[in-house]
């Protein structure tokens, strides 16, 4: 059922690598699999996790050892998401300036949702952790289907607003340009033996990109081609549209709230 709430447009966040500051632990681990499941050398099995990230795991797999069994690609991705959820996701923090930029989009009433290759269960606790899930309306993971499938399922439910995927990586931004109404935006980044710069972003179809999101809410009016959005009267005091948000409920977000009357 369609949402109630009006705004400016949808933003839909990437949450690896673009929310959150896990892309050197994921690859390590991701690398360190492959080489133990396929004998990849380290190095080389850490580049070919990142060239080919932004989508599940198991497609990531499928593509790289396409003459691998059935059972190895699933054992290999059943090993990667264990060691993501002990080894990487236990430590990662979000990228500093995300706090600041939920909360400058949330009072300046944009929609904002979540698309991840990695389970949904998982990223809304990762949400809540940080007290961020308040800001999201909803989230959909590899258990809702591919990225396209999510942004197609967004679409379907925010028919009349604009929609922004922000993302980090060069499927990301190809994959935004397959569903129509959608604009890509990018988080470029440097690790060790890799980087995506704001070019690169660029040339797979990025409308907007930089090393952090700090100037995104003020870059979406010129990205959309619409007038910047009135702030809610009273967004000072927090949450969403100016409400501050509920106690949180253990499992959940406190998404698809409507404001009050």
């Amino acid at each position: 059922m369609p949402s109630a709430r009006p705004g400016p447009a949808v933003i839909v966040f990437d949450l690896d690598g673009t929310l959150l500051d896990d892309m050197g632990p994921v690859s390590v681990i991701a690398g360190q699999v492959l080489n133990e499941a396929f004998g990849t050398p380290r190095p080389k099995a850490q580049v070919d996790y990142l060239r080919t990230t932004g989508r599940p795991f198991e497609l990531q797999v499928r593509e790289l050892y396409p003459e691998a069994t059935p059972f190895e690609q699933l054992a290999a991705t059943r090993k990667f998401h264990e060691a993501k959820v002990k080894g990487a996701y236990a430590h990662a923090t979000f990228f500093p300036e995300v706090p600041r930029l939920l909360k400058a989009l949330d009072r300046q009433g944009y929609v904002q949702v979540v698309s991840t290759g990695g389970e949904r269960e998982m990223a809304e606790l990762l949400l809540e952790r940080e007290g961020l899930g308040f800001f999201f309306e909803e989230v959909q993971g590899a258990g809702q289907g591919t990225k396209e499938a999510h942004l197609r399922a967004y679409r379907a439910r925010w028919p009349d607003l604009p929609m922004v995927l922000v993302g980090d990586s060069r499927f990301d931004m190809e994959v935004a340009r397959t569903v129509p109404g959608v604009v890509p935006v990018g988080r470029a980044c440097h690790l060790p033996g890799w980087s995506i710069t704001p070019g690169d972003l660029t040339r797979w179809g990025a409308k907007w990109a930089a090393y952090t999101l700090d100037g995104l809410p003020e870059a979406l009016p010129g990205i959309l081609g619409v007038p910047p959005p009135p702030e809610a009267a009273r967004a000072s005091q927090g949450g969403r549209h100016g409400r501050p948000p509920p106690p949180a409920r253990p499992g959940r977000s406190g998404r698809g709230r409507t404001p009050s009357p």
